[in-house]
């Protein structure tokens, strides 16, 4: 999943002003907790609420609490719990796989959760009108990736079955052995039909369903309130099947996107968990030992997308292009970066270098091609190309999501492309979400990437370079590569299965479509009055696990 990052700018110092505490002396968060009131930072204003067209961690967080999928994680160590399904099956060849819904599943109107409303969300999920990003997390599914494509027209071609209200049966193409840590993703969450409808087709965008008032949720929390660009707030949900083991009554996500106002306001008060940490300040709180700080071990890889559809450039952009469809050139970036220096003196922040797209250790995966940092073969790559010393090479613009972190590491690119290789490279920042479609809409030469892992496994990484993939941002398309990914997605012998990853990782390696430059750690500060928020690989913390528990006196 898509990580935001943040900015960091003089004109939020005025969030000091707004940090008051109350009137008995407590702070905001204090109070709170004893109210039962979770306030997280949520690092931005979320790009929508609909389970299956998010792509981004911060709004997979509200999602969660809103809706819930077959299977939930578990808040420890995410391995799959029950959830709208109370119990699964799987056929002796691992190719069908039966679910039981509760009996006591409702939708927050009151209505009886059914299989019949999981065929309608996973149909809207693959239809190609529809244009869903992560489509791709259910193409395991028999038929699903010929209906996604358009290549088969009738949905009851899928391998999607309801013989009865509450027996689910999904039948794959192959084993998958990672499936049930697919089916938590919230890709798999059902959506209320008759709100989808009532709002427009079933393939419908954008539509007004997921505002307060209109939404129907299936989780543990209902939508309350959203204040553009400040909070979201949700509420327990009194119909939720497992309502009386859920201590939160509401959760409120602020959308700060500003570091320097984050901290202040955690510091006054005013939050019980951040989103993350300035980097300038991580280091004197770990020389501190300073109990709020939290770095966390993270499923997550930093790197450079490198846009090589040449075909979709526009005319002021073909030089560039043409030059990026060069596969020596785009190494040749690659080798000139200096990710130790980005990693400690950049960064600071627990960051380490990534000479590898897959982080190490990755469902047990260790990949062992990496890239090699070296300016004189980068050179030598470039002259080879034609650009001898970047000579003749077009001016490349660089597309980041504004953030004083993420600034300093184009700032940092800039610099070490211009003086290792004569390449000139123009920084473009956007907000957020403007970032986002631009970036979807591949309207960048270079473009800051970071992908936090969607299950414990190689293949939540690698996939996105399928050609097709909606998420392969680079648009990049290699026949071996997709032929490697495609043996490696059959086979089931763990050895050989992770020797197909190596292979790909090394065409990764060899023809550059993006460039990795740190693998990242999950860093942010949290009040002790919060239980339950357990270190996990990638960021999720179910809420019906947390709880608030005042210090003594509150």
């Amino acid at each position: 999943m898509l990580r935001p990052a943040y900015r960091w700018t003089a004109a939020l110092f005025a969030w000091a002003l707004l940090l008051a505490g109350c009137g008995d002396g407590r702070t905001t968060a204090e109070k709170a907790a004893a109210e039962g009131y979770l306030i997280v930072n949520n690092m931005a204003e979320p790009s929508g609420l609909d389970p299956q067209t998010i792509t981004g961690l911060s709004e997979s967080h509200i999602v969660g609490a809103l809706f819930e999928g077959l299977v939930n994680y578990d808040p420890k160590d995410l391995h799959p719990v029950p959830g709208i399904a109370e119990s699964w099956t799987m056929s002796p060849d691992g190719k069908a796989w039966t679910f039981r819904l509760r009996a006591d599943a409702r939708w927050s109107n009151g209505d009886p959760i059914t299989s019949a409303d999981f065929l309608f969300s996973y149909e809207r999920m693959l239809r190609p009108s529809f244009g869903a990003e992560y489509a791709s997390m259910l193409h395991a599914v028999r038929g699903a990736k010929d209906f996604a494509a358009g290549r088969a027209k009738d949905f009851r071609s899928v391998g999607f079955r309801a013989p009865d209200a509450r027996t689910l049966v999904v039948e794959l193409e192959h084993p998958v052995p990672y499936f049930l840590q697919l089916v938590c993703h919230h890709s798999w969450i059902p959506v209320h039909p008759p709100t989808i409808l009532k709002h427009g087709a079933i393939d419908s965008l954008n539509t007004p369903w997921t505002r307060p008032g209109a939404m129907v949720c299936s989780g543990a929390f209902t939508l309350e309130s959203w204040e553009v660009a400040r909070r979201v707030v949700v509420r327990k949900n009194p119909l939720y099947w497992n309502a009386r083991e859920v201590s939160l009554d509401a959760i409120e996500f602020r959308a700060i996107a500003d570091l320097f106002a984050e901290e202040r306001a955690f510091r006054g008060g005013e939050l019980h968990v951040t989103g993350a940490v300035p980097p300038y300040k991580v280091s004197k709180l770990r020389e501190q030992k300073a109990p709020q700080l939290r770095i966390d071990p993270f499923l997550s890889t930093a790197y450079v997308w490198v846009n090589c559809d040449i075909q979709g450039a526009r005319p002021a952009d073909v030089a560039a292009r043409k030059a990026l469809g060069d596969a020596r050139v785009r190494r040749a970036l690659g080798m000139a970066l200096d990710r130790e220096l980005i990693a400690e003196k950049v960064l600071r922040a627990g960051e380490t270098p990534a000479l590898h797209f897959t982080p190490p250790g990755t469902g047990g995966f260790q990949p062992t091609v990496r890239w090699k940092q070296d300016v004189g073969e980068a050179r030598r790559l470039l002259a080879e190309a034609g650009y001898p010393d970047g000579k003749g090479l077009p001016k490349f613009d660089y597309l980041y999501a504004t953030s004083e972190g993420q600034q300093m590491v184009a700032q940092a690119y800039q610099a070490m492309w211009r003086q290792r290789l004569g390449v000139e490279i123009e920084l473009r920042n956007l907000e957020w979400k403007v970032y986002l479609t631009a970036m979807r809409k591949g309207e960048f030469h270079l473009c800051r990437g970071a992908w936090v892992g969607d299950y414990n496994d190689p293949n939540t990484f690698l996939e996105m370079l399928i050609t097709g993939n909606e998420l392969n941002n680079s648009n990049w398309s290699d026949a071996e590569y997709d032929r490697l990914l495609g043996l490696a997605a059959r086979e089931t012998d763990a050895a050989r299965r992770f020797g197909y990853f190596q292979q790909a990782e090394a065409r990764l390696v060899e023809q550059a479509p993006v460039l990795p430059v740190v693998f990242n750690k999950n860093k942010f500060l949290i009040r002790p009055e919060v239980q339950g928020w357990h270190p996990t690989l990638l960021d999720q913390h179910p809420f019906t696990a947390v709880r608030l528990v005042p210090a003594k006196g509150d």
